[in-house]
């Protein structure tokens, strides 16, 4: 850009700046300035600031106190730590500057301030004469490095960036983002806005985890912003594990699973202070290290649908990768724990006969302490069963660890697992039969039937505009509760099923959560309205590009960004697991030309390219792949195409 300064001088600027994806404590910045119309001095000023208020802070408080801070190795740095958790933080900065491509002395006067260092340098420049400052800058913390060498550290790797150079560390960047957008890429031929709104959420999914640390997980804000405070919800497993199994490497999904094993104890803690026991876990619905970061009741005790989709999650990994062998790295042990806490959870009703789930929050927070909500009722059983199943599979094929976790874990499997049998034959699911559909919670048609056509834009978003008491007697629904769950359990439900319930439900969404979206539009092509699953895939591509809610100075919405992904793979791709093998049933939709898309599927890579003549999908790995087009088999080696005739429209 140029800028125009109140003198009438004008400089031109050019400003570039990374964080390596490959070297992922290193960041850099490339700033040149270019007088115009003029010669003269120019002073250049590049600093580190830790004395900084958060966003989120109360009364003005900042969360970091100093520890040390100066030079070391003719490195800047400061050093600070969090003030209530103790974490600390380095961060060393070294700076090179050229005219017109030769080095300069920096002349440097350096400025020292409370966790504040700065190097300053003035320079002679000529007219047209360009003035580059290349930063380099390391942060080392004392989750991977000792704190006692954190600066000498720290410095070390500024200075060796420095010698690197800014292009080098930029080519290395520019190489690996390119072999992530070789899988992770969605073209779509046709229509600007949408390829705009999948590309900008691929990008953020691909920055915000890299998968190759099992201690982290993903924000719902990612490092966007600080809402949230970077805790983990359950969104994790819902949502944004599709996208890492089959876009990325098996390690960066398996350790988003090894992520809820290592915090296994902490849930097993959490189910401890409910009342639970022998080894029931209850996992936290936020949390950052396993324990629960949430303080609202109706959330904490109630929202306990969140176990499942952890359960969820190591089901998705392992048919989607088949490392069957992961159960024994500690999958088992979770679905375990998970397991128990459901079968302490139900109750038997004399009254219906029936195992029932009371008090309880389904994933549609507008309702609170209901009875029997049919998502988590039919998650929990869901849950029983693929345990047993996976207790199966290590009895036939790991026997030796499967009697290691029996041990640990106190496992009486003949006792325990006639309950679970019990309860899966008896839960209680609340339904309809007059229409045909089941019953979110039990008590849902005592409320007025209204759909959404019902309310004013006035009124919309109802959490900004009606009381609680308004919202939780009403019938309106904040996102995907039952349709969650036919979502999940897609593989076990005909259409016709889904298509009554969508029916049902979808006119009584407002959509309020950035969650909701994508879960409607992937069922609503699967059942064949076409204008519906358009409508909701635009809703949750461009959420935050448009800044639908008027709220993305809170940061991105990161978590829901996957459900962009789904909805396009999952929808119009059409791509879905039933019994253990890979089918596409592709709806394109009447906006867009072609659609175009790969996807890491046990150990091939399958390119998927769909226009209304019909679709291809190239195998452009070195690995077989089985899978089918509209019900139709095929086998197809190394290097080989699958081609199906015409496509039906979305």
């Amino acid at each position: 850009f140029e800028a125009t300064l109140p003198s009438g001088k004008i400089v031109a600027v050019q400003a570039e700046r990374l964080v390596s994806i490959v070297q992922d404590e290193i960041g850099t910045i490339s700033y040149s300035v270019t007088p115009k119309n003029f010669s003269g001095k120019i002073e250049l000023c590049s600093y580190l600031d830790f004395d900084v208020e958060n966003e989120d802070s109360n009364y003005n408080e900042k969360f970091w106190e100093p520890v040390t801070q100066g030079q070391e190795a003719g490195a800047s740095y400061v050093h600070a730590k969090t003030k209530k958790t103790g974490f600390e933080v380095t961060a060393a900065m070294r700076n090179s500057i050229t005219l017109d491509g030769k080095p300069q002395k920096w002349g440097m006067s350096s400025d020292a301030k409370h966790m504040f260092v700065s190097e300053r340098g003035c320079f002679e420049v000529a007219q047209g004469q360009t003035l580059k400052l290349e930063k380099f800058a390391a942060l080392l913390s004392s989750m991977n490095h000792e704190v006692a060498s954190l600066d000498a550290k720290a410095a070390a790797s500024a200075t060796a960036a420095a010698e690197q150079g800014y292009e080098t560390l930029r080519n290395e960047h520019v190489a690996a983002w390119h072999n992530k957008w070789e899988t992770s890429d969605i073209e779509i031929d046709g229509d600007a806005e949408a390829q705009q709104g999948i590309r900008f959420n691929i990008f953020h999914m691909n920055q915000t985890f890299t998968g190759v640390d099992d201690r982290l997980n993903i924000g719902p804000k990612g490092f966007t912003g600080e809402k949230y405070g970077g805790s983990t919800y359950w969104d994790t497993e819902a949502y944004c594990l599709p996208f890492y199994l089959a876009t990325a490497r098996p390690e960066v999904a398996k350790n988003l699973c090894l992520y809820r094993y290592k915090q296994l104890d902490k849930a097993i803690e959490n189910a401890g202070k409910l009342g639970f026991t022998d080894g029931a876990a209850l996992y936290p619905m936020v949390t950052m290290n396993g324990e629960e970061c949430h303080n609202e009741w109706e959330i904490t005790f109630e929202e306990i649908h969140r176990n499942a989709a952890v359960a969820y999650g190591v089901f998705d990994y392992i048919r989607h990768t088949q490392d069957w062998g992961y159960l024994a790295e500690g999958g088992f042990e979770v679905l375990l724990g998970i397991s128990r806490f459901w079968s302490q959870r139900v109750n038997w009703s004399a009254e219906k006969e029936a195992y029932v789930m009371l008090g309880v929050t389904g994933p549609n927070e507008y309702e609170n302490n209901i009875n029997n909500n049919w998502y988590t009722n039919r998650m929990a059983a869901w849950t029983l069963e693929w345990t047993l199943e996976a207790y199966n599979w290590l009895k036939e094929n790991a026997a030796d660890a499967l009697s290691v976790i029996a041990n640990k874990t106190a496992l009486n499997a003949e006792a325990e697992f006639a309950k679970w049998i019990d309860i899966m034959a008896k839960m209680y699911y609340p339904k309809s039969e007059k229409l045909g559909v089941v019953l979110q919670q039990e008590g849902f048609l005592d409320k007025e039937q209204l759909t959404t056509d019902d309310l004013s834009l006035d009124e919309r978003p109802i959490n900004q505009h009606w009381s609680w008491d308004r919202i939780l007697r009403s019938i309106f629904i904040k996102q995907a509760d039952v349709l969650q769950g036919y979502y999940f359990l897609n593989h076990l439900y005909e259409q016709e099923e889904v298509k009554r319930n969508f029916d049902f439900y979808e006119p009584k969404t407002v959509h309020e959560s950035s969650l909701s979206p994508c879960v409607h539009a992937i069922l609503a092509a699967q059942i064949d309205y076409p204008e519906k699953a358009y409508e909701m895939y635009m809703r949750t591509s461009r959420l935050d590009i448009d800044d639908y809610n008027r709220e993305v100075q809170e940061g991105l919405h990161i978590t829901s960004m996957a459900g962009t992904w789904m909805s396009v793979v999952q929808g119009f791709g059409g791509m879905k697991i039933r019994d253990e093998e890979l089918h596409f049933t592709p709806k394109l939709p009447a906006q867009w030309k072609g659609l175009t898309f790969s996807i890491l599927w046990r150990g091939a890579t399958l390119k998927a390219n769909l226009t209304i003549k019909g679709m291809t999908i190239e195998n452009v790995s070195g690995t077989p792949a089985k899978f089918t087009i509209d019900g139709q088999w095929f086998e197809v080696a190394a290097g080989e195409k699958a081609t199906t005739a015409a496509v039906a429209l979305a």
